[in-house]
C-alpha cells in the first residue's frame, strides 16, 4: 500500500520534471528562451509541482484562464533537493513541529514552502493520498531560474490530446502518453521534516 505522504515524479539520475501553469504572456517567452524571463516575477512565490494529475486538476486540463499552458520543467536533482532541504511545512503538524510558535518562527523566514495537497484521478476525483508542491520563495527563484533549469517542455499539446482521449475513453492510448512517475527517493532527514512516511 502506498504511503499516504510521497513524492512521486517523473524522474531520472540527474534531473526531475515539475509542472507549471502560465498564461500565454509568461510561457512563451519561457519556452522561446528556454528560461523565465519577464513578465515572470522574482519577487514573489511560485510553486512547482511533479504531479501531473493534480497539475491537471488544477489547471483543469489546461483550461482555466491564466492556466492554458502547461510547462514541464526538467530541473537539476541538485536543484529539487535543495529545495526540499529548506522546505517547511505550510501547517504546524504536530509530529513535525514540537509547539505552534517553533513552526511559526521557522515558517517566516522559511525561503521554502512545502504543501500536501488531496492527490486526484484525471477524472478529479480525490484519492487517499497526498500529492506534494513546493513553493519557492523570492529569496530562491533566481537561483530556480538560472541555475536548476535544465528544459522547459512545452508540454500543452500533450495535454489537449490526453484531454481527448480520456473523454472519447481510450484508456490504451490515454496510458500510453502519461507521464510514467513513481516514487521519488526521498532522504531519513527530509522525510521526517516533511513528513513523508
Amino acid at each position: 500500500m502506498a504511503n499516504t505522504y510521497e513524492i512521486r515524479a517523473l524522474y531520472n539520475r540527474d534531473t526531475i520534471v515539475v509542472y507549471q501553469a502560465y498564461r500565454d504572456a509568461i510561457a512563451k517567452p519561457a519556452i522561446k528562451e528556454q528560461k523565465f524571463v519577464s513578465p515572470f516575477s522574482l519577487n514573489r512565490m511560485t510553486w512547482i509541482k511533479p504531479s501531473f494529475g493534480w497539475m491537471m486538476h488544477r489547471s483543469n486540463w489546461g483550461q482555466k484562464h491564466g492556466q492554458r499552458n502547461i510547462l514541464a520543467v526538467h530541473i537539476k536533482r541538485s536543484g529539487w533537493e535543495k529545495a526540499l532541504s529548506l522546505g517547511v511545512l505550510t501547517s504546524p503538524e504536530k509530529s513535525v513541529f514540537r509547539t505552534g510558535r517553533e513552526w511559526e518562527e521557522q515558517f517566516k523566514t522559511a525561503k521554502v514552502h512545502v504543501q500536501w495537497d488531496t492527490e486526484r484521478t484525471y477524472r478529479g476525483a480525490a484519492l487517499t493520498y497526498f500529492s506534494i508542491q513546493v513553493g519557492l520563495s523570492s529569496q530562491i527563484i533566481e537561483e530556480y531560474v538560472n541555475d536548476w533549469i535544465v528544459q522547459i517542455e512545452d508540454f500543452t499539446p500533450t495535454v489537449r490530446k490526453l484531454h481527448k482521449l480520456m473523454k472519447s475513453g481510450d484508456k490504451k492510448n490515454f496510458n500510453k502518453l502519461l507521464p510514467k512517475e513513481k516514487v521519488y527517493p526521498v532522504s531519513i532527514e527530509n522525510k521526517k521534516r516533511l513528513m513523508i512516511a
